[in-house]
């Protein structure tokens, strides 16, 4: 049997590493934290390596890894890897997306009593010999209102047991069905009302660049003053100096934190305050665990280089022609359009590849369900579980080829609908390679995919791009570029902008008052 060279950087619990054993396939070396170099200087000849939070898995360890195949992380989160470029590389990432979910939640559901009961204050005064009863009294859960935002696996337990508590659920998750949420025993709420209504609120959504600062100092000013807010989930979803200036004047009541912006840190502004509580990422930290990640992994390590089976892999991972990789992120990328323009709770995702794109119509298709629902999880989409996931979601999709599309030579159409919002776009690959978006409800374009666009559909009318330009400009965003589709004159236009810099939603929302825009969306391939 062949063995494979691999490397196990952050520690594995024994459990993992005997079925890595067991198996005969690797040859294994694990590296001492204290003793051995950094895992960049240990990567010759290395084909799979296995992470924690610890190891960066960077360009300065890639450049040492030309036989690396396969990166592994203990856990959910991937924020130490670059998985772009493991991608360009070849390098396939997977992670262990459910192992620690229950540990996850029951820490934010401790953090929660601890933070009502004044648990942390109470044992400081305690042992620094003062009876403190008074100045820690703390207020019941039963008959409160919690608020989670995610409702994926870890705020689905979290819900479980607040109704076991006592407490009212609601949820607010744009990409759950309420029928979905009923099952869980959740009410589902917009995001406003969830703020202004919950005593608790809950934090268990992924860090993205659309979830990133979500909740800053206009979102705390919503909440109740008597609210406490939990975040078990990613440093960097709640603006850590908001939170800081809402708590020092007295707008929420306090918060409970296991993680931030920087990690490891000691240091921040949120540990001087006596109103919040603090963990160090601890969230996944029980004995379990650590026995659940490291199984997921061996066994996934296992799969991989005996059966070429990539389980729970984050970046492109299947068995698609070189030639036929731009078709999978074109149509990856209509997917991302879909759901980004009011289109991610649809139930119906039909795909049409057309031309050269009908090579390989089935992981294009799947390409576009993953950029569907990317980023609108608490887990990590792929190749391997977006197929699994749409089921969860009460998703169809459906797909269609055909050797013929005229005016392209390629064509790869998506429409989606059964939702809030039903859309078609449609993308097209110039000389094989160049991306375009071709198509958007009908409305011919020819957009080049940027990192930042800003969508609108209104009347066309004179002084439209006046307007716009005028409060861009003040809020110094450079228009690069513009298209404009219309179907009549002076009838519905849309307008795509490509921007330098991104705008504030109140800078969209002056601009979408001032066109009346029928909507308006922030769009980032």
């Amino acid at each position: 049997m062949a063995t494979n060279r691999i490397l196990i950087a952050d520690g594995l619990d024994r459990i993992g590493l005997q079925i890595l054993e067991d198996s005969g396939l690797f040859e294994i070396t694990v590296r001492d934290a204290k003793k051995s170099p950094p895992a960049s200087e240990m990567m010759k000849d290395i084909e799979g390596l296995i992470v924690r939070s610890a190891t960066q898995v960077d360009e300065a360890l890639l450049k040492n890894a030309d036989a690396l195949r396969l990166v592994g992380r203990a856990g959910v989160g991937t924020d130490n890897i670059d998985i772009p470029a493991c991608t360009i590389r070849g390098i396939t990432v997977m992670n262990t997306p459910l192992g620690n979910v229950t540990s996850a939640a029951e820490h934010a559901v401790a953090l929660m009593m601890a933070l009502a009961r004044h648990i942390p204050k109470a044992d400081a005064m305690l042992k620094a010999g003062k009876w403190a009863k008074t100045e820690c009294t703390g207020v019941e859960l039963e008959n409160k209102t919690l608020g989670i935002l995610g409702l994926g696996k870890v705020g689905s337990i979290v819900a479980r047991a607040g109704r076991g508590l006592g407490m009212s659920v609601i949820a607010y998750d744009p990409f759950l069905s309420r029928e979905a949420a009923a099952e869980r025993g959740v009410t589902l709420v917009e995001f406003q009302e969830l703020l202004k209504t919950s005593d608790f609120i809950t934090l268990h959504v992924p860090l993205s660049d659309r979830t990133r600062n979500c909740i800053g100092y206009a979102e705390l000013s919503m909440m109740k003053r008597s609210a406490r807010m939990i975040n078990c989930a990613r440093g960097g979803v709640v603006n850590e100096d908001d939170l800081c200036r809402a708590l020092g004047e007295g707008l929420i009541a306090g918060a409970a934190f296991d993680v931030f912006s920087v990690e490891p840190t000691t240091q921040s502004p949120l540990f001087k305050l006596d109103n919040v509580i603090v963990t160090p990422h601890l969230g996944a930290s029980t004995g379990e665990a650590q026995q659940k990640v490291a199984v997921g992994m061996a066994e996934q390590f296992v799969r991989f280089f005996r059966d070429g089976v990539a389980v729970n892999a984050v970046n492109v991972a299947v068995n698609v022609s070189p030639q036929n990789m731009p078709y999978i992120e074109l149509g990856r990328m209509l997917g991302k359009l879909l759901s980004q323009t009011g289109a991610g709770d649809s139930s119906n995702l039909e795909v049409r590849c057309m031309g050269k794109a009908a090579a390989e119509p089935q992981a294009i298709a799947l390409a576009t369900l993953t950029g569907l629902l990317e980023g609108v999880t608490d887990q990590p989409v792929n190749f391997v579980n977006a197929s699994l996931m749409a089921r969860q979601r009460g998703i169809r999709l459906t797909v269609s080829h055909s050797s013929e599309s005229r005016n392209f030579s390629s064509l790869v159409q998506a429409d989606a609908s059964g939702g809030k919002r039903s859309r078609s776009v449609a993308g097209s690959l110039f000389d094989g390679t160049i991306a375009r978006i071709v198509s958007v409800d009908g409305f011919n374009l020819d957009l080049e995919p940027a990192p930042c666009l800003l969508m609108m559909r209104y009347r066309d009318m004179p002084g439209m791009v006046g307007k716009i330009g005028t409060v861009l400009g003040d809020a110094k965003v450079n228009i690069a570029d513009m298209t404009v589709s219309r179907l009549n004159k002076l009838g519905e236009a849309v307008v795509v902008l490509t921007l330098d810099q991104e705008p504030g939603a109140d800078v969209i929302a002056r601009i979408s008052g001032l066109v009346q825009a029928a909507e308006a969306y922030l769009v980032q391939l």
